[in-house]
C-alpha cells in the first residue's frame, strides 16, 4: 500500500484535497442558501411593493369617486347668488283686544280742499286710556303731503314703532295738539295745517305744506 492509504487506514484525518473540497462543498452550500434567501426577501419586497401600489390606487379611486360629490355640494364660486326676498318689517305689538287691523300698514290718500286748521278723525276707536300730556307714547305713522297723498315718512318701514313724548313741544304742534286724549289702540288721521307742522319751508329736507298722517297709537305711559 501506498504512504497515503496507510496513513488513512491508520485513523488519521483526511487530507487537504478531501479538505477542499469539503470547503468548497461549504462554500457552495452557504452560496445557494445566500441566493434562496435572497430570492424570499425580493419576493417579500415584491409583494410589499404590489400591496402599496394597490393601496395608493384605491386611495386615489376613492378619492376621484368622492370628489363629484363635494362639487356638488360646494356652491360655484362664479355663479350668482340666489336673490333672496325682502324681509317684511315684524309685526307690531298690539294693545290688548285692538282692531287687528292696526297690524297693517294703512293706505293714505292726499286730502281735499284748502286746509285751514287742524282736523283729527279717528279711523279706529281704542278700547284704552286716553292720551295725558307728558306721557310717553309709542306709536306707528304714516305721512303723506296733504296735496297730493306723496309719502314722505313711514315707521313702517323700519318695523319700528316710535316713542316720544306728547303734549311737551317735543313733536310738532299738529301732534302736540291732535293725539292728546286719543285712547290706547285707536287709529287716528291727522290733517296738520303748514303752521302746525314744519311750516312752508322745504329747506333741510324737511316737508314743507299741510300735511296728513295716519296714527296708530300702541301705547301710552
Amino acid at each position: 500500500m501506498s504512504e497515503r492509504v496507510q496513513n488513512r487506514s491508520a485513523g488519521q484525518g483526511p487530507g487537504k484535497a478531501e479538505r477542499r473540497l469539503a470547503a468548497q462543498l461549504a462554500a457552495k452550500k452557504a452560496a445557494e442558501k445566500k441566493r434562496r434567501l435572497q430570492s424570499i426577501v425580493g419576493a417579500l419586497a415584491g409583494v410589499a411593493v404590489v400591496g402599496v401600489l394597490i393601496t395608493v390606487f384605491v386611495v386615489v379611486n376613492q378619492g376621484k369617486d368622492d370628489a363629484p360629490e363635494e362639487v356638488a355640494s360646494a356652491p360655484s364660486a362664479t355663479a350668482p347668488a340666489e336673490e333672496q326676498p325682502p324681509t317684511a318689517p315684524p309685526a307690531p305689538q298690539l294693545p290688548e283686544g285692538s282692531d287687528p287691523a292696526l297690524a297693517t300698514k294703512p293706505k293714505v290718500e292726499a286730502g281735499k280742499g284748502e286746509l285751514k286748521k287742524l282736523t283729527v278723525k279717528t279711523l279706529i276707536e281704542g278700547k284704552g286710556a286716553a292720551v295725558k300730556a307728558g306721557q310717553q307714547i309709542t306709536t306707528n305713522y304714516v305721512g303723506v303731503f296733504y296735496a297730493d297723498g306723496k309719502e314722505f315718512d313711514a315707521s313702517w318701514n323700519s318695523g319700528q314703532p316710535a316713542t316720544f313724548p306728547i303734549g311737551v313741544g317735543q313733536v310738532i304742534k299738529g301732534w302736540d295738539q291732535g293725539l292728546v286724549g286719543v285712547k290706547v289702540g285707536s287709529r287716528v288721521q291727522l290733517d296738520i295745517p303748514a303752521d302746525l307742522a314744519y311750516g312752508n319751508d322745504s329747506s333741510g329736507g324737511r316737508p314743507a305744506g299741510p300735511l296728513r298722517f295716519v296714527v296708530d297709537v300702541l301705547a301710552a305711559q
